[in-house]
């Protein structure tokens, strides 16, 4: 507490050596005793500058300490959205006792990064619900890739996860021609998934995702939500294991 004080004495000290004029009730300080307090002010920061450094830092860690308890709580109230809506893709176990939700764009290379670690996750974990949000923040190519993906899921769910893995293995650029291409490649009507690409309902499902990500102020991806935690940016194999059993434990 005593580090606390002494922090926000330090911020309130940044204002006044900065010529903040501090708004008085009626019957406050004289400007002959504001001046004494000012002049008090600067030379406690003279003799211990670390102080603003303190008060920087303790605000900071307030501000985080907030947006983490808010981020939380909004967890909470979209969780329904977050985990079963159904234009969002499932892999994995659908009856899972855990859920993983991951906010990706093919174009991300931190996405594909982990990638592996999320099948290596899926082929030993039997119990894992995952849950991809498709949110193209990377450009034109980002778009089209995550639009194919959506049409794929509505026209052949079976096969979302074979067409999920070549984009995630794809290099260089994702435009139309070349995603049409790959499914082809694997068999699939590339006409109807073309045809499908504008479709108010996949354009729906984006813009529900692009709401939901700010509303958990996700900037980047991938995002992840397990068992009620916002994890932004890759993260390993073990700490996914870890995640999971985490959420495991708490039901």
């Amino acid at each position: 507490m005593k580090c606390l004080r002494v922090a926000r004495a330090g911020l309130f000290a940044v204002f006044l050596a900065a010529g903040a004029q501090p708004v008085m009730a009626e019957g406050g300080l004289t400007p002959e005793q504001e001046e004494a307090v000012r002049e008090l002010v600067l030379e406690m920061l003279r003799e211990n500058p670390g102080i603003v450094v303190e008060a920087i830092q303790a605000w900071q860690d307030q501000q985080k300490a907030e947006e983490e308890r808010r981020i939380k709580a909004k967890i909470a109230e979209l969780r329904d959205t977050l985990e079963n809506d159904p234009t969002s893709p499932i892999i994995g176990n659908p009856e899972g006792d855990v859920t993983i939700v991951e906010f990706m764009d093919y174009r991300c290379g931190y996405c594909k990064q982990v990638f592996p670690a999320v099948q290596a996750l899926l082929d030993k974990d039997g119990g894992i619900r995952y849950v991809l949000k498709e949110f193209p923040i990377l450009g034109p190519d980002s778009e089209v890739a995550a639009r194919a993906a959506l049409a794929v899921w509505e026209l052949a769910p079976d096969r979302y996860m074979e067409f999920h893995a070549v984009l995630m293995g794809a290099r260089g650029g994702l435009n139309e021609k070349r995603v049409l291409g790959m499914i082809s490649d694997l068999g699939l009507d590339a006409d109807r998934v073309r045809g499908m690409l504008d479709s108010p309902e996949i354009t729906a499902a984006i813009q529900k995702n692009m709401e939901l990500a700010r509303s958990l102020n996700i900037r980047g991806t991938p995002g992840f939500v397990i068992g009620g935690q916002l994890i932004p940016g890759a993260v390993s194999a073990e700490a996914l294991r870890s995640l999971v059993a985490e959420a495991r434990a708490q039901g």
